[in-house]
Formats: C-alpha cells, structure tokens, sequence
C-alpha cells in the first residue's frame, strides 16, 4: 500500500554548485574555454591524421581515435545535446532538470566513452609494442586489416558494456528522491536514489571495472616492460632516446589517465562533516575536470612530444595561411 502511494520518477534534479552560486558563473567560463580548447586541439589532430599522408600510420590512427573518443566524451556531459540541459546549462540556469531518458542516453554516452577509451589506451600499448621489440614484423602484425578491427572492437567493446551497464540502471524503480548531487547524470551518483537493492549492479560494475580498468592497465604495464627492456639493449644513447620518443607521449598520456582515476577513488574520506560537505564540493569538481583534463591534454601532449605531428600541423597551418 505504501509502495502504491510512491510516485514514479520522470526526471532528475542536478545540484551542480547551485549551493555555490558565486562559483557557478567562474566556473561555467573555465569550463567552456577548456571545452573549445578541447574540440580545437582534438580537431586539428583528427584533421592532420587524415589529410597528412605521413601520418597514415597504425598509431596515427589509433590516434585519431582517440581524439574523436575524446570529443565525443566531453560533448555528452559539457553543452547542449539534442536539448538535453548538461553541465553548461546547468551552471546558468536556475532550476537544473534532466529527464529519465536524457539521462539514461547521458549516462550510457558517458560510460561507453570512458570503457573505449581504456580498451583503446590498451590498443596504442600493444602498437607501440610490436614497433619497438618487433619492429620487422612490424607492417605484417599491424597491417590495415588488424589495426581497423582493433579499433573497432575497442568501441563495440565500450559501447556493449554501457549498454549492459545502463540497462540494469534504468530497470530500477526510482520512486523517492530525485535529487543528484552531481553535475551531470553520473551513474554512482543515480544509483543511490533508486528504492530498491542494487547489488547486481554494484557486482556488474566491479566486474565491469575489472574487465575495462584493469585489464588494460596489467596489459600496458607488461608492454611497457618489454618496451623498456628492449630500448635499453639499444647500444646508441641516440638510438634509446630515439625510440623512447616513439613511446613517451602514449605513456604520459596512460599516466595522466589513469593516474588521475585513482586520485579520484583512492583518496581517503572525510569522516568530519564540515570537512565532508568540503569533500562533496571537491570531488565533484575533480570528476567534472577529469573528464576534460585528459582531452585537453592529449592533442597538446602529442604535439608537444612527437615531432611527425608537429611537422604535419606547421604543414597544415602554413597551407592554410598560403591559401589565404
């Protein structure tokens, strides 16, 4: 009878800063710089990897993957997406609303995002693997008709875990609170309002966790290891540095990724409830900024430390101003 009196929820209410209103306006500024740099910086290498010919290339390829996964990560959760209200829009407007469906296709967009990323990351490793330690079976290993599968089964592997994931969520009956302490439709965050037990999703997640985290992690840490031993068996230090540089930028980029994960949910909690309310703030601001840290890092991190991209896009530039 209880149950029957409950009423069905058929929209989500994002909290954001909206207890920090002086913060929200800053922020919404800070967040949208980042955002054009991200779709500038990303653009310009998807760009440079299709029009450069050099650079047609396993690697490049993967890179450019990644630079489209990037794009598309931050566009479900920063502006406006087929009038669903996301972070942007919800720094400026007063009452931050979402609808169950708007959220489901968030949360599933999200999710597929961060999974294909990992599988991908993954990806990069093993290229860069068989480049360095096998580099005369390098071109048969990696013809075209592996590396295209390999990506494409990195975002069908990502795409199929959201999906499993989002299912089990919205099956979920959601009769109570409303009320998402969260900027964005955050899936942790939606499961702790629904009104029934959640321990098959938690179990799905953690298996989920192990398959699309760790997995990849052991799988670029054993890589790395055969990469850095065979570099060190290089006799020439221009020859170690050489090859290194091949290398250096997917490992920072790993670093910073998965780095900046367990940062998030390694950290101790506060049990001071002062210091929790801080905690709160804090941990949302670092999930909103992890999820564009990264992209905006990457296109700059490959620039910076691979000269074969620096060439194309001084190339892509001074074509540009001659055209002009």
């Amino acid at each position: 009878m209880e149950a029957s009196n409950q009423s069905t929820v058929t929209e989500f209410i994002l909290l954001g800063l909206s207890a920090h209103p002086k913060l929200e306006k800053t922020f919404f500024v800070l967040i949208l710089l980042m955002y054009l740099v991200i779709l500038l910086g990303n653009g310009i290498l998807i760009l440079v990897t299709i029009l450069d010919s050099h650079l047609h290339t396993p690697m490049y390829f993967f890179l450019g993957n990644l630079s489209f996964l990037d794009i598309c990560y931050t566009t479900s959760s920063v502006p406006l997406v087929l009038d669903v209200p996301l972070v942007l829009d919800g720094f400026l407007t007063p009452r931050k609303t979402i609808s169950f469906s708007g959220c489901a296709v968030q949360m599933f967009l999200s999710f597929a995002m961060g999974a294909t990323e990992c599988v991908l990351l993954g990806m990069m490793a093993f290229d860069r693997y068989v480049a360095i330690c096998n580099p005369l079976r390098y071109s048969v290993v990696m013809s075209k008709s592996a590396y295209v599968p390999m990506a494409i089964s990195s975002w069908v592997a990502g795409g199929v875990n959201s999906l499993v994931q989002i299912s089990l969520a919205v099956q979920l009956p959601f009769c109570g609170d409303n009320v998402i302490n969260h900027f964005i439709c955050e899936i942790l965050a939606v499961l702790k309002l629904a009104c029934a037990d959640i321990s098959i999703n938690v179990i799905s997640m953690g298996v989920a966790n192990v398959i699309f985290l760790g997995v990849p992690v052991l799988f670029i840490f054993v890589s790395y290891i055969f990469i850095l031993t065979s570099i060190l068996k290089i006799p020439s230090a221009e020859g170690r540095k050489k090859a290194f540089s091949t290398c250096s930028a997917h490992l920072t980029v790993v670093i910073i990724f998965y780095g900046t994960i367990l940062f998030m949910y390694g950290k101790p909690k506060s049990k001071d409830p002062l210091g929790a309310d801080k905690q709160d703030l804090a941990d949302k601001l670092i999930s909103l900024f992890y999820g564009l840290l990264t992209p905006m890092l990457n296109p700059i991190i490959y620039s910076l430390r691979n000269k074969d991209v620096k060439t194309a896009v001084k190339d892509l530039v001074s074509q540009k101003c001659l055209s002009q």
